[in-house]
């Protein structure tokens, strides 16, 4: 691999150590059940903006990493991030000419899919949670995501990652 093809891999790299650490930073039990779903919200930007590079296979190998990180099923995060990804990479030439009000709402819908999917892995293995600790996530994902999708723009373009 040329060093320049891997230094435009570097930002894609950062952002989901950074999200990594942000996902299993140990936050107080009162706010503990809004910390927004990172790494999902780091994989949707990038299948959206690099949708030949960064694809299902990408998203399962975060969803494992994420899976071992926070002890949870094996295979759980990562079931979870390859269905939003998939269908993010599916229409991703539709949402990204989305004004930033109607792509916050779809990343909505998709977070509220990824946490329905934890719901139901969770429920089918017979381990139950309070409904806040997984339908919070997806509002303060919500919100966050106009300011996450600017920044994580702003990076894409300085580092000139995806042509």
């Amino acid at each position: 691999m040329s060093r320049h093809r891997a230094s435009r891999r570097l930002p894609v790299i950062g952002t989901l150590v950074v999200g990594l650490m942000l996902s299993i930073m140990p936050l107080p039990d009162t706010i503990a059940p809004f910390r927004p779903d990172w790494l999902a919200l780091l994989t949707i930007f990038w299948a959206m903006q690099l949708p030949r590079t960064w694809s299902v296979g990408s998203a399962w190998i975060v969803g494992l990493i994420l899976d071992v990180s926070y002890g949870t099923l094996l295979g759980q995060h990562a079931l979870a991030l390859c269905v939003i990804v998939f269908i993010t990479v599916r229409f991703h030439l539709l949402m990204r000419v989305f004004p930033l009000s109607q792509l916050t709402a779809t990343v909505f819908a998709m977070l509220a899919l990824y946490q329905f999917l934890l719901f139901w892995i969770n429920g089918v293995a017979g381990l139950a949670a309070p409904a806040a600790a997984y339908w919070a996530p997806a509002v303060t994902g919500t919100l966050i995501w106009p300011f996450l999708y600017m920044f994580l723009t702003g990076v894409r373009y300085r580092a000139r990652v995806g042509g």
